[in-house]
């Protein structure tokens, strides 16, 4: 996590082996949820035509949509009642219940709130991997997600955020040896009662 850093310019000529896609695309699948709900698509975007469409829908982000090796949106279930026949047809007893008495009395909006928690647990996890793997990534909330959602015709779920992955360019403005890291001391974060 030292070496780890959100990149703001790729190497457009370096591309991330099919077999190190798989690997993500693997550990992906494998990601915790709460109840193992797993309310969530990921599409892996590396066609020029749609990648040059997602970028006009991505703000300052269109460099990094443009260059990186591929492109990784996260989505959410949209319909709270797709989610629940999902988890019916695929969880035990236990875990609908857990559901259906923990989190569905509190209304849709908490519904919608605690199935995008679970989609943001998978980000932790790809960028944990992309770290260890020598991918470079970075996380990005600053695209249009409706503009996504029409381009990408998923109409069963929304775009939350989208990670570009890659290579780093060796001239990157945000390489820890031309901007240093910035994070709160251990002191600051890490408390023991």
């Amino acid at each position: 996590m030292k070496k780890r850093y959100t990149v703001k310019k790729y190497n457009p000529q370096e591309k991330i082996s099919a077999e190190q896609i798989a690997e993500l695309k693997e550990i992906l699948t494998l990601s915790p949820s709460s109840i193992n709900s797993q309310p969530w698509n990921f599409i892996f975007i590396n066609k020029p035509e749609l990648r040059e469409q997602l970028a006009e829908a991505s703000y300052f982000n269109k460099g990094k949509i443009l260059d990186s090796s591929h492109i990784i949106v996260f989505q959410v279930i949209k319909n709270p009642e797709d989610f629940e026949k999902q988890i019916e047809e695929n969880l035990p007893e236990g875990s609908v219940d857990y559901y259906r008495t923990m989190v569905k009395p509190h209304g849709e909006a908490s519904i919608r709130a605690w199935m995008g928690h679970q989609v943001y647990l998978s980000l932790g996890v790809l960028l944990s991997a992309c770290a260890s793997m020598g991918i470079d990534s970075t996380p990005m909330e600053g695209i249009e997600t409706e503009k996504y959602d029409r381009i990408l015709k998923n109409d069963s779920y929304e775009t939350l955020f989208a990670v570009a992955i890659g290579k780093r360019d060796e001239n990157d403005s945000n390489h820890p040896e031309t901007t240093p890291k910035r994070r709160l001391t251990h002191e600051m974060v890490i408390l023991e009662p």
